[in-house]
This record gives structure tokens, sequence and C-alpha cells, in this order.
């Protein structure tokens, strides 16, 4: 039997997670002294209230080898192979961990790390292609194999509200964070081999600035695999998410749209008012 682990930042739902057998290891995020797990007893919204008042963003680490040991152990106990996802190898050593971890348990043959080159839900959407490929009964080399073909499929791409959290934590310089706040940019963000890139700038009000986004994704939304598409967002108004979702219904693509919140490490890195629509293209 082939199980799925994925850690944290795939920001996939505990319904999602529970449909599909998914397991997760929590990264952590660290307010000062104090240490929290990453969708375990820490939300976003209280990040973003300890951010505001220490002027500062919190940082966050991957998991400890411990956890993934604690996390791995019984998952192996009947003798499954273990397929794990993390957040990119450029991004975090949280994929390393599980390695790690495979070596400390003496079962580096019943665990396959895989390398997303993803972050949030462009994370997910591979885990769900994998968790569905597995209760197929697909051997783990296959999925590993079909997953290297899907990986490169997938798109990932978000406007943020304020260049505040990327300027605090090191993503952004200060007077880039300084000349958007007053023209009101907005940078969409897209990931690309494991790494985030700037690829435009919009200006204006966060309602205009996510329609026009939203509007540009359709030459590639409408090469998507139908299945499946995610609005995932760090606490936009209910207002933008469902204009949003309105849009997505109206080119009548996609057989679910999901709307997932950011979860904690993510959130922390790009603030408040941040959305992305990430899907898988058609192979």
């Amino acid at each position: 039997m082939v199980k799925i682990l994925s850690d944290s930042t795939c920001d996939l739902p505990q319904e999602l997670l529970d449909q599909y057998r998914v397991e997760v290891l929590p990264l952590h995020v660290l307010l000062g002294e104090e240490d929290h797990r990453d969708g375990v007893d820490i939300t976003p919204d209280e990040i973003f209230q300890w951010s505001d008042a220490n002027k500062t963003t919190p940082k966050t680490a991957a998991p400890t080898i411990e956890d993934a040991v604690e996390c791995m152990r019984p998952l192996l106990a009947d003798g499954s192979e273990i397929l794990c996802f993390a957040i990119s190898e450029t991004m975090s050593a949280s994929l390393n961990v599980m390695r790690l971890a495979s070596q400390e348990l003496e079962a580096e043959d019943k665990v396959f790390p895989f390398d997303s080159q993803n972050l949030s839900t462009g994370i997910g959407l591979l885990v769900i292609e994998a968790a569905c490929m597995a209760q197929e009964g697909m051997e783990i080399q296959e999925i590993i194999t079909r997953l290297e073909e899907l990986r490169p499929l997938v798109h990932s791409s978000f406007v943020v509200d304020t260049l505040t959290y990327l300027h605090r934590g090191g993503r952004c310089s200060g007077m880039a964070a300084l000349a958007g706040g007053m023209l009101k940019l907005h940078p969409k963000i897209v990931v690309t081999d494991g790494k985030m890139d700037v690829s435009k700038k919009y200006r204006g009000s966060l309602s205009k600035v996510v329609k026009a986004y939203v509007c540009d994704l359709e030459g590639g939304l409408r090469k998507a695999k139908k299945e499946r598409v995610f609005i995932t967002h760090s606490g936009c108004t209910p207002e933008i998410v469902k204009e949003v979702k309105d849009y997505l219904r109206s080119l009548s693509l996609f057989e679910e749209i999901i709307e997932t919140r950011a979860g904690s490490v993510i959130s922390s890195h790009c603030g408040p008012g941040t959305l992305g629509v990430l899907f898988l293209e058609r192979a």
C-alpha cells in the first residue's frame, strides 16, 4: 500500500485531507520565542495580529527530524510505502528532513521524498493526483513517474495586497515596498522551477487587481485539467472571493472550484489579502 504524506504547506483543508487519506507533517512558526505548529495551534489571523504589533514577520522553520520520525513510524507499521511531499527544496529543508527521518527509521526503501518544486495548493494539486493514483492501486514508481510528468504542468500564481510582509521577510526591498504602497502596486508572483518570480505588477484597488489577474489567466485556464481549480487566499473579503468564483463558474471549465485558506507558513510570508488561482494544465 502507498500512503501519502505532505508537509503543512500544501494548504489542503481537512475535508480534502480526509477524503484523500493524506497525512500532514506541520512546519513551525516562531512568534518571537513561542514555537507554534502550522495548522495545529496557530492561525494566520493570529500571525497577522502579532506581526503588525511587533512590526516584523514571524520566522518559519522546517519540521524537526523527531517530528518526522513520530509522523512516519505509524504509517510504516503495516509495511506500507510512503510518498512524501513538501514545499520546494529551494524554499525549505522540509523534504530533506523527511529523508533524514527515513534514515533514522532505517526505512529508506519504504520512504520516497518527492520535490513538488511548488508551494501551497500547487503542492496540493500534486498530492491529490498522487492520492488518486494510490487509491487505484498503482505502484509507487509508476506514481512518481506520472508526478514527474505533471510537475511542470502545475500553474501557481498569486497577487498580494501589501508588500509589507514580503519586505519584512527579506523578499522585497524597503524602497520597493514603500513605492508599491504609494502607487498601490500589487505584484503577480509566479512559481517557476521551485522559485518565486514577479511576472507582472497591477495597480489599483485589490478588487480591481484580482479581477484583472484572474482575467489574465483565462488562456491558461482553458488548457487546464477539468477536475478541479483552487482559489487559495490569506483572508480576502467574501465579496472578492465570490467575484473570482463567479468568473470561474462562467467559464464552465471545471467540475470543482475549491476555495482554500492559505496556512500559517504561507500567510506569514505573503500577508493578508493575497489570492491565487492554481490549476493543472492538461498533459
